[in-house]
């Protein structure tokens, strides 16, 4: 029975140091290789870069005029349509001007009498005057003619003034166009009676040219003063939208004191309009060109990433190994970034798949889609080429 039991102990661990065997690695096996990692990449290059300021505005009328009437009274005649163009001095409204006119043959007849009377108060006392030397009359009898003649003349003079003011309210009666423009909405027709300096007519908002307002950050505020000091700061206006486009003009205004609630300035650009795409109250994109750096170093934006030491970016070297390089980055224009210090043009950098890079581990490039392909052609043929870059600011 003992023995039996020594058999089946021995048989137990035979088996168990048989499992220890197989299970323990052996010497010559080598280590599983690390796979390499799908990347794309694209070259670093040299390119010209507009420097630039990109922020956001409201379009306004280069003159706005609200037109009220000056005098009440019945609108008589409407010589527009609403949202036609018209030109200073067009006619735009007739009021009734019966009232007015007779108030004007009222003040003509007042100051045709009250000249007479001053005229002949003043050959009175010349009369007495010449009296007053022969002694026929006393020198108080021609100071009362004296009197009564100057009296006379400031009749005169009060009729005068009520005569001006009467042609003044006539004149009223026709509006014209103080400026040449776009009419608005016609708030009051023909038949309405209208109030003196109260009634709202209708707006005329001049299109050309057209003026943005926009703000920037105060720390800008230095580049643009730079700029202006050289010369004109063009701007660029975008729309956004299907049907998008792009005008260009110059900063025509920068106020005269900083926002302290939002640290920003108010600074207006115009543009010419010529055709008419820009309206008031449009809500635009604004790109301020301060400057274009000559031959930078650019890489797409997305190569460019943040670490706890600062930007990085992956460079694959020659033998397919990624090496993370710190990188100094400078603006960015589109879809594209410069960088100022750590790349040197015509190195291959990562731009996708940087969550598969181990530093220092291989990489394998991946081919491209035809339509990833594309894009960055897309991307690269919307950076503007050197040539074109140097026009985008005047005198460079």
């Amino acid at each position: 029975m003992n023995l039996c039991r020594y058999c089946c102990w021995l048989f137990f661990l035979c088996l168990l140091s048989l499992n220890f065997s197989a299970c323990s690695p052996g010497k010559e096996e080598k280590k599983r290789a690390m796979p390499k990692a799908l990347v794309v990449t694209a070259a670093a290059r040299l390119q010209d870069v507009p420097i630039e300021i990109k922020t956001f505005g409201t379009m306004e009328a280069s003159e706005s005029v609200t037109i009220k009437p000056m005098i009440s009274g019945e609108l008589v005649e409407v010589g527009f349509v609403e949202g036609q163009d018209v030109n200073k001095g067009a006619l735009l409204f007739a009021i009734d001007s019966r009232p007015y006119q007779a108030a004007l043959n009222k003040a003509l007849a007042s100051e045709a009498r009250n000249r007479v009377i001053r005229d002949n108060a003043r050959q009175d006392f010349e009369r007495y005057r010449q009296l007053v030397v022969t002694g026929l009359v006393s020198q108080e009898q021609a100071e009362g003619y004296r009197t009564r003649a100057e009296s006379a003349a400031a009749d005169l003079a009060a009729d005068q003034a009520a005569l001006d003011n009467a042609r003044a309210q006539l004149s009223y009666c026709t509006i014209k166009a103080p400026i040449s423009g776009r009419l608005g909405v016609l708030a009051a027709d023909r038949g309405n009676v209208v109030k003196a300096n109260e009634t709202d007519l209708v707006t005329i908002n001049r299109l050309e040219p057209i003026r943005a307002t926009f703000t920037i950050p105060e720390q800008s505020l230095s580049f643009v003063q730079q700029r202006l000091a050289a010369g004109e700061v063009p701007v660029l206006a975008e729309v956004p939208g299907a049907a998008g486009f792009t005008e260009r003009g110059v900063v025509s205004f920068v106020d005269n004191a900083v926002d302290s609630a939002t640290g920003s300035i108010r600074l207006k650009g115009q543009f010419a309009n010529e055709q008419r795409r820009l309206w008031p109250g449009q809500f635009v994109t604004l790109t301020l060109l301060l400057d274009v750096k000559k031959q930078a170093v650019v890489v797409p934006a997305q190569a460019v990433q943040t670490g706890q030491k600062g930007p990085f970016v992956f460079v694959v070297s020659a033998d397919s190994t990624a090496e993370v390089r710190a990188i100094e980055p400078g603006p960015a224009h589109g879809e594209i970034k410069v960088i100022e210090r750590g790349l040197e043009a015509g190195e291959e950098v990562v731009i996708d798949g940087h969550m598969r890079v181990i530093p220092g581990g291989k990489v394998e490039v991946k081919a491209e889609k035809k339509g990833d392909q594309g894009g960055k052609d897309k991307a690269a043929d919307s950076a503007p080429s050197p040539a074109a870059a140097a026009q985008t600011v005047p005198g460079k």
